[in-house]
């Protein structure tokens, strides 16, 4: 009996709970009895009923912590509750979850910079341990130009590779590289070894069987 009271339970239904929000729920500022409250919510949808002896029913709770919990969630801006006509024309009490979204959505966007600027953050590192000095202003404004234009982090190092096998330590250098790669439809590290290995093939074998206008070979020091 108990066993299949048990099961009756659980066939109650489950809320799905995206992992960013366990993970960064600290940051929404909520006691942890109103964040699951805020995920009960969220589990009803977009908008729905405003019911609060169902709510109530449903998490086995009294009515009052209920009306409390939606004051709370109202005053700290996460949910709003409308007067709203329905499909019959009738006018009913609906709650809306715009505004949790809305932060939710913030949250998810500074996340994506904060994780951006970490990672751009190691080019100018990279860059500057290769030129053993800071960058300057302008050299900071090129490189995030790069970054701008969808400039992949790995081609970007690989050119500075190329600058430092040939002893350059200069941002110029570095931007022809680039810019000679682009026109030649060089995008990825993969790219830029096949490149490698065809210019080894032609200066070792010293043939025509490779065609010389599909391979960059730029005399990066001639083009002032």
């Amino acid at each position: 009996m108990k066993s299949a009271k048990l099961i009756d339970i659980f066939k109650q239904g489950h809320i799905v709970i995206p992992l960013f929000l366990l993970q960064h729920y600290k940051e929404l500022k909520l006691e942890i009895s109103e964040f699951i409250f805020l995920m009960y919510l969220y589990s009803l949808g977009n908008k729905f009923l405003f019911d609060p002896s169902k709510f109530a029913s449903d998490l086995n709770i009294e009515l009052k912590d209920v009306m409390n919990y939606i004051g709370v969630l109202s005053d700290k801006n996460f949910i709003s509750v409308d007067v709203m006509k329905n499909e019959k024309g009738l006018m009913e009490e609906v709650v809306l979850l715009d505004n949790f979204y809305n932060k939710l959505s913030l949250m998810t966007m500074d996340q994506v910079n904060q994780v951006s600027k970490s990672e751009n953050s190691n080019i100018f590192e990279i860059i500057e341990k290769e030129f053993g000095r800071t960058l300057s202003p302008i050299e900071y404004e090129i490189i995030k130009a790069w970054l701008d234009n969808d400039m992949s982090e790995e081609l970007i190092k690989e050119a500075i590779k190329e600058a430092t096998y040939n002893g350059v330590s200069n941002l110029r250098y570095i931007d022809k590289i680039l810019y000679e790669w682009g026109k030649a439809g060089i995008k990825t590290a993969q790219d830029v070894e096949n490149n490698r290995k065809k210019r080894a093939k032609v200066r070792e074998e010293n043939t025509s069987d490779v065609n010389i206008d599909d391979i960059v070979d730029w005399d990066w020091f001639d083009d002032e």
